[in-house]
């Protein structure tokens, strides 16, 4: 049985005193809550104090994006390295925002998924589809072809430790979101191609999530599928009581 994952993606959102308020107001809401894995991926700037809200809590550190290599000359970028020493346990990689705005291509977020394994982080491997492709009816085609490169030369073990997000890039900060049905036919489908690739095993023990405009009053139905296991979730993350909702499935 997969454990669900929800997980908030701050971006580039709130100082460390705002961070700091929203934690103190967000453990109270979820801490009879054990049944899901929380993380929150926040800003750079804000993990060790995130880190220190944290400490004593079941609810997971993540960070946003990390560059693959130990160190050196590449000014302005964080190593998993130093993710690690301040606490962090999960990455966002692969973000349709860093291959859209930065762009990150596939080749380059395999090279950072196989360093976070390397370490001993577990990746957020973002995949999803322009409005355009949707339209066109390449949904599938764009998932598989990030999932094959994303995933390319990684052994089944390596993969049953990463987190698969299903996020359609025309759904994410819009206000629109896939149904929950059409959600959990691309996952199911994202599922399928992991069975392919490593087998029934680990294509059943891989958490995939779905994320783009989700919000308290879709989260329910969306976690009421069978292939869906979580959200990785924006906008509506950076309210507590917003995102302790969708954590608690609506309650």
């Amino acid at each position: 049985m997969r454990k669900p994952i929800i997980a908030a993606n701050w971006k580039m959102h709130k100082t460390n005193k705002e961070a700091q308020l929203f934690i103190r107001e967000f453990k109270p809401l979820i801490q009879e809550n054990k049944e899901v894995d929380v993380v929150l991926c926040v800003p750079f700037t804000q993990l060790s104090t995130v880190a220190e809200e944290l400490s004593g809590t079941s609810i997971a550190l993540g960070a946003q994006n990390m560059y693959p290599r130990e160190q050196g000359a590449f000014t302005g970028e964080i190593s998993p390295e130093m993710l690690l020493e301040l606490g962090v346990q999960y990455v966002i990689l692969g973000h349709s925002e860093r291959r859209e705005i930065f762009g990150e291509t596939d080749e380059f977020i395999r090279e950072k998924i196989g360093k976070a394994l390397e370490v001993g982080l577990i990746p957020i491997l973002c995949v999803g589809e322009s409005l355009e492709e949707k339209e066109q009816g390449l949904t599938q085609e764009k998932c598989r072809k990030q999932i094959l490169k994303g995933l390319e030369g990684l052994d089944a073990q390596e993969v049953e430790k990463i987190v698969v997000a299903y996020e359609p890039i025309w759904a994410i900060g819009t206000g629109k979101n896939a149904s929950p049905q059409d959600a959990e036919d691309t996952i199911s489908y994202i599922r399928s191609t992991l069975i392919e690739l490593f087998g029934e095993e680990i294509g059943q023990k891989v958490r995939i999530q779905y994320g783009g405009s989700v919000k308290p009053n879709n989260i329910k139905e969306l976690m009421a599928k069978s292939n869906i296991d979580g959200a990785l979730v924006g906008g509506a993350s950076l309210e507590p009581v917003s995102f302790a909702q969708i954590v608690n499935y609506g309650e």
